[in-house]
Order: C-alpha cells, then structure tokens, then sequence
C-alpha cells in the first residue's frame, strides 16, 4: 500500500505516511538568473551553474544540469515552470495506474520511477540515468525527503544535491525558493502563466485573509485518518497551515505527543475537540472521507455531520498554480461554514 505506516512509525516515517507536519525559518538563496528568447520562454544556458540551498550549501556544477532526478512532488512544481526531470522517486502512481495526488501534472510515463513507495529507491536505475543533480525536500535538517535512510550514504554520492524546506517554512517562502530553484535552471518564473499563477495565489490570499477577519467564530481541525488513529495536528507545525493561520484562520490546538508535530486520538476520543470545519489529509496512504464513515465516531462529529469536511494538501506541490486553488477552497469552505461546535 502506497505510503504505508510502519507499525512503530518513527518521525520520519509517520511523515512520509501521511500525518501532518512541521516548519520553522527559511535560510536566505541564491540562483543565477536565466535569459528568455523573443518568444518569453526560457533560453539554453551556458557557463557554470550554482544555487544555494536551504542547508546553506553552494551547489555548483560547470553547467546548468539536465538530467535531474527529483521527489515527485518537488518534479511536479518545477514542471509547472517549464523545467523537466528524467527520474523521480515519491508517490508517483496510485495502485490503479493513475498519477498520485502528488504528481500534479507530471506526464508518469515520461519519467523513470525510481521508487513509488515510501523506502523504495532503485538505485542502480538511479545510477543508469547519470543523474547531475538530486533534489527533494527537507522536514528534518539534512534529511533528504524520501530518501531511504538504509541506502542514503550511497545515493547521496552519486549526484550533487540540493535540499529545500518543506519544514521550518512557510507556505509563501516555500513558493518563493522553488520558483529561485526553477529560474535558476532554465524555468520560466516570469512569463504570463507564471505572473498569472502568482497574481491569483495572492488574490486568493488576500480572500482567505477577508474570510477569517469576517469568520473569527469558525475553528477548524487539521486531521489525517488511519485505521487506529486520528492525527490532530498543531497549526504552526507545518508550512501550509502556518501561513493560513497568519492569515487569521483559528486553528483548533491540540496537545502534542513529545515530538510536537500532531496528537494521535484513538477513534473512541476523535471528538475531544470542538471545530466546525476539518480539513482532512488528502494523501494516498491516509484515510479519506468515504472510508471513514464506517468509524461511529468520525460520523458523529458537528462537522462531519453538517458536510463541512474539505480534503487538506498535506504535502503542496510548491508552484502558485498548484497553491492558489488551495487557498480558494479554504476560504470558500470558512465563507460557507455553519457554527456546529
């Protein structure tokens, strides 16, 4: 099964599971510029490539690299500026063929798959790809996402790699550092499709902002499902939601386990806390909403019960045009919402 918990999750491995997460501070970045042809899409670059990453490493290479391995979800944000991988290795396909949630609008059959599951990384493929460059995200510091902790000594020799925060972040920063990674290998973060993106992200921002102002009475509940568990998580623990509560959203805080990131409820408990509205892990290896009906307990909560449960993109593929809509559904969702709790 896609994204499987292990049955004594470690840190990392409840993450890539699908419980929700961290973040904090972003360390400052620099990538050489591209240049555009009379058409506004990005030329060939020539001469020596560098960009300083989120653990503070200058990665330089003697050209602007091509054959680029990254985690689906960091691949799919640099697709959307214009910018192409070879391999990726992260949910990728579900179990029916179709494309992860996390892919976005990566054409799968185009790239190699190193590994579709949390673990799984091939790495002589990885190796057959003369891979320039690796990247992927970071939750913990020098911790590369989705990297199997078994092999990392060995697939972290192969290729250079650069590593952004997908922790100790915000929404917006996290969105800032992908668009720099893309410009700097070629993207176009300046056309119209990516001024657009951009100018609705931060409409969008601006209606979740109006909708909070006007909606202070509405709570709401970060949850991700598993068959034994409801994972409350704690706002300013992961990117997405620390910048919708710098917004104004009112989250519901719960009393974290000694990690600090969620409160693991068993389902007899899942209604401690009161909210009106809960935004529910949409990853492939949690439990949607359809398969928590049968849980008395989850069918039993106010807002449940009222329909005012919205999917949360734990995991955000970090372009503006896969942000913005995020934002959009927020904001309707605490525009419509009920007072149930």
């Amino acid at each position: 099964m896609p994204n499987a918990r292990p049955s004594h999750p470690t840190r990392r491995g409840v993450l890539a599971a699908g419980s929700a997460l961290g973040l904090g501070a972003v360390l400052a970045a620099c990538g050489s510029g591209d240049t555009k042809d009379s058409t506004g899409k990005s030329a060939e670059k020539s001469g020596p490539w560098s960009f300083k990453d989120d653990r503070g490493t200058d990665v330089k290479l003697k050209s602007t690299p091509k054959n680029i391995v990254a985690f689906t979800g960091t691949a799919a944000a640099l697709h959307d500026y214009g910018v192409e991988v070879k391999g990726v290795f992260g949910p990728t396909k579900t179990k029916d063929d179709k494309p992860d949630v996390q892919a976005g609008d990566l054409d799968v059959t185009k790239v190699t798959i190193l590994g579709n599951v949390y673990g799984k990384f091939n790495i002589e493929q990885y190796a057959a790809l003369n891979p320039e460059l690796l990247i992927t995200n970071m939750w913990a510091r020098n911790d590369p996402w989705y990297v199997p902790p078994q092999s990392m000594d060995k697939i972290m020799k192969l290729a250079p790699s650069v590593l952004l925060w997908a922790a100790e972040t915000t929404m917006a920063k996290a969105l800032q550092r992908h668009a720099e990674l893309a410009e700097s290998l070629g993207g176009d973060v300046k056309g119209k499709k990516a001024a657009d993106a951009k100018a609705r992200f931060e409409k969008a921002a601006a209606r979740l902002r109006a909708a909070a102002k006007a909606r202070p009475d509405i709570k709401v509940l970060i949850g991700s499902g598993s068959q034994d568990l409801l994972y409350v998580s704690v706002p300013k623990m992961s990117a997405d939601t620390l910048y919708f509560q710098e917004l104004g959203v009112k989250f519901v805080e719960p009393k974290p386990n000694a990690q600090g990131f969620f409160e693991e409820l068993s389902w007899e408990n899942a209604g401690k806390y009161g909210a009106d509205l809960i935004i529910l892990d949409n990853r492939t290896g949690t439990l949607q909403a359809d398969s928590l009906k049968t849980k008395p307990t989850w069918a039993g909560l106010p807002a449940v019960k009222a329909g005012q449960v919205i999917p949360r993109v734990t995991e955000p593929i970090y372009s503006y045009d896969k942000c913005a809509p995020i934002i959009e559904d927020l904001a309707k969702a605490i525009e419509t919402a009920k007072k149930v709790a």
